[in-house]
């Protein structure tokens, strides 16, 4: 009989663990997305440090960065594990109904809108998988897709990069958004005349911060403009956004499908914002170097179709 493999041999999780220790630097930051304790991580990074006789990982002050050894070692990583992951998706073809687990990333605005017909769809068409939804900012799910944490996501305007592939799904105009004091209450969104541009300069806003798509989109047209703008409050979150507006703290420049997600969507005027019209783009994203299963083409089409049948982006303008 043969000698047979050594204890701490390499094998696929220390690599898919390596990767991602690399692709974020971090071995605190790679523990979470990995759910793994990060002293389990670290001691099968160490193993296969020991396994292969060499430094792959330089410990700094800000985290880790990858050694010549590491940067060799990572280019070949990646490759093994997505010949891997194809040799799985091949063999998912197969089976007669897409399997497995899929997570999918919603910004909050059409999370309240698209969670329960997502979970319909699953729950009537692939019973044998399982749906994870999580919400976070556009930002953030970009960045969840790179590292691996969610399979696709919506997203609005995400710029371009190498690690990710982008479907843009529908422009949606941005609207001026106002509290409907003193007006009676009637269901359904409540659109108005639309307003110019420059109208912006004479109310105060309530707005996301800087690292927010609307937010530049927003600026980048009022320096085109000459415009000053009025930033009453910078908030994230965009339920947020409309509990200041609808508590007369300033004005939001959102798109009305925002509103509609609202839990009291009468309770906001929409005027849409015209010379110029402002659009946003809603996008479908997906991890360029990750090969799409059978359960991600089909999630990806029923997220498709959902989003554009009750997504409730009304096309506001004339």
């Amino acid at each position: 009989m043969g000698a047979g493999p050594p204890p701490h041999a390499m094998n696929l999780k220390q690599l898919e663990y390596f990767v991602r220790v690399a692709e974020l630097g971090s071995f605190s930051r790679a523990a979470m997305i990995l759910d793994v304790a990060q002293p389990a991580l670290s001691r099968q990074v160490r193993l296969l440090e020991t396994d292969l006789r060499c430094a792959l990982l330089q410990r700094t002050g800000r985290g880790v960065v990858l050694t010549e050894a590491g940067r060799r070692l990572f280019e070949r990583s990646v490759g093994i594990l997505q010949l891997v992951q194809q040799a799985r998706e091949d063999l998912e073809a197969g089976r007669e109904e897409p399997a497995g687990r899929v997570t999918i990333g919603l910004p909050p605005s059409l999370g309240r809108l698209l969670t329960l017909p997502l979970a319909e769809r699953f729950r009537d068409h692939l019973p044998k998988a399982r749906l994870v939804i999580v919400e976070g900012l556009s930002t953030h799910l970009i960045e969840w897709i790179a590292t691996g944490r969610v399979d696709l996501a919506l997203a609005h305007n995400p710029e371009a990069q190498p690690a990710i592939e982008i479907q843009p799904l529908l422009d949606e105009p941005l609207c001026l958004i106002s509290p409907a004091r003193g007006r009676p209450r009637r269901a359904g969104l409540r659109i108005e005349p639309a307003v110019a541009f420059t109208d912006l300069a004479h109310h105060p806003l309530v707005i996301p911060d800087h690292t927010q798509a609307i937010r530049r989109l927003v600026e980048a047209q009022a320096a085109l403009s000459g415009l000053k703008l009025a930033i009453a409050l910078e908030v994230s979150g965009v339920p947020a956004i409309l509990e200041l507006v609808r508590a007369g703290f300033g004005y939001a420049v959102l798109g009305a499908g925002a509103v509609r997600a609202a839990a009291e969507p009468q309770a906001f005027v929409i005027r849409p914002i015209e010379r110029p019209r402002l659009l946003s783009k809603l996008c479908l994203a997906v991890s360029a170097h990750k090969p799409a299963t059978p359960l991600i083409r089909h999630a990806m089409r029923m997220l498709d179709e959902l989003t554009r049948r009750c997504g409730g982006l009304p096309d506001t303008g004339p």
